[in-house]
């Protein structure tokens, strides 16, 4: 018979062991699920062109670029979030002109919903803006969904 002092240590040891194996059996026996996460997702017609971009959440609004648009526009969405929420968006519309950037439209939503399969305008409605003298038509329309990786 071991001693005394041996067999007080082996219930928990034992116990330890048995958590473990249960630990790994649920691990097991549950479903692999890929975290889904949030993007802002907008349609972009002008000129007889259309495209889909996406922007994912960022911590700094001055890091976002604007995207060109056929020469004539410029698109900036800024999704302030992490990988499971969204603070806010904060969507721009520039003209470009032949020497400056003029805003001709400006967006914010605080704190948006997710939603799991929303129509492509979701979020924002649909917008039609006009390039001033010229009057070249800007379309789009932004949803925040979930996206797996």
């Amino acid at each position: 018979m071991p001693p005394r002092d041996l067999r007080r240590h082996r219930a928990p040891v034992a116990l330890a062991r048995s958590a473990l194996a249960l630990g790994l059996l649920a691990a097991w026996a549950m479903p692999a699920t890929a975290t889904a996460a949030p993007r802002l997702r907008c349609h972009i017609e002008q000129g007889g062109t259309s495209q889909v971009l996406e922007f994912a959440p960022v911590a700094d609004p001055y890091s976002v670029p604007a995207i060109s648009i056929n020469g004539r526009f410029r698109f900036k969405a800024v999704v302030i979030g992490d990988a499971r929420s969204v603070q806010y968006i904060n969507l721009y519309t520039y003209y470009q002109t032949e020497r400056r950037l003029l805003l001709l439209h400006e967006a914010k939503y605080q704190a948006p919903t997710i939603q799991a399969n929303p129509a492509r305008d979701a979020l924002t409605g649909g917008n039609y803006l006009y390039s001033p003298g010229r009057e070249r038509e800007f379309q789009y329309g932004c949803a925040l969904l979930e996206v797996s990786p």
